[in-house]
């Protein structure tokens, strides 16, 4: 939100938005010190938009005023200087309304908005969960697409029904589809903001017509994925190739396990924040660990 009070320009993204961690104490406890040299990291690296509150920010396990208070940090932090997607996803849509309102109430620029897991709606349950929350707020909405934590999907011919609200402007797709984007861009009838959820897929999911890339490896180097999105950007294939290249044997590493236990690993190795998660989550094996540690070195950044 601008300092005047109207909505920010959040027709397009592009480039490297990262899927902020939530960094924690030993004990549990939100660490705001390290999330805030987190987020002026990723500000300075390039980074296009902050992403605070979604899977790599351990959303499932922060109480509602801890969710509240790290995506309200994140805005604050960022100042207008990046915008900030807030995570505002649930699997009970009442619980999903009250969050897209609470980070439009605390000057988020947009959402992202995760098909509900566990419940399994139908196509027609997913449409009005979605609805719902589009008309409870005027922030632009990203449909987050992972079948492989919500089981079920949106269809494109439910994406192209609610790309008709006009908050409705985006996704994140985590489908690892590549002829998705293409689809997608067919049934929806308005240009729709397409961000890969993939970070082994990125430049592919560009080819096939994406905008950008809401990575969790931007964790770590923020500053080269900032750069292949550039090369991209600028028509440097090659370029943009070989940084993709350089980075693989760290996308494969941050997904051995699950997401964000390789990543805050990563950056606790790296002195950035710890590797604290929370339960149900639990650290990563000795072969993750060794294949970070492999990838990290590989990359100069661990001796």
């Amino acid at each position: 939100m601008t300092e005047d009070g109207t909505m920010a320009d959040t027709s397009m993204y592009q480039g490297s938005l990262t899927a902020l961690v939530t960094p924690m104490h030993t004990d549990g406890r939100i660490d705001f010190d390290a999330s805030t040299k987190l987020i002026e990291r990723q500000i300075d690296a390039g980074t296009t938009a902050l992403i605070p509150a979604g899977t790599t920010g351990e959303s499932p396990t922060l109480s509602h005023e801890e969710h509240g208070r790290v995506v309200a940090h994140c805005v604050e932090t960022a100042n207008g200087r990046v915008r900030v997607m807030a995570g505002a996803g649930s699997n009970s849509t009442s619980e999903a309304v009250l969050m897209a309102k609470h980070a439009h109430s605390v000057g988020a620029d947009s959402l992202l908005v995760v098909v509900p897991y566990y419940n399994k709606p139908s196509q027609e349950g997913l449409y009005r969960h979605f609805m719902t929350i589009a008309d409870a707020t005027p922030l632009p909405i990203f449909l987050y697409c992972i079948p492989g934590r919500s089981v079920v999907d949106i269809s494109v011919a439910t994406m192209a029904r609610l790309g008709e609200h006009p908050n409705i402007v985006g996704t994140k797709d985590a489908t690892a589809n590549m002829a998705r984007p293409i689809a997608v861009r067919r049934a929806v009838d308005k240009p729709f903001n397409q961000l890969a959820g993939d970070d082994n897929t990125v430049l592919s999911f560009l080819a096939a017509g994406g905008d950008g890339c809401i990575g969790v490896t931007s964790n770590v180097v923020p500053h080269l994925c900032a750069d292949m999105h550039l090369a991209w950007q600028e028509g440097r294939i090659e370029d943009a190739i070989a940084i993709q290249d350089h980075l693989t044997p760290l996308h494969d590493a941050m997904f051995m396990e699950s997401n964000p236990g390789p990543v805050k690993y990563a950056m606790s190795r790296l002195g950035l924040c710890g590797a604290t998660l929370r339960l149900p989550l639990a650290e990563p094996q000795e072969a993750t660990r060794q294949a970070v540690d492999d990838a990290l070195r590989a990359l100069e950044l661990l001796d």
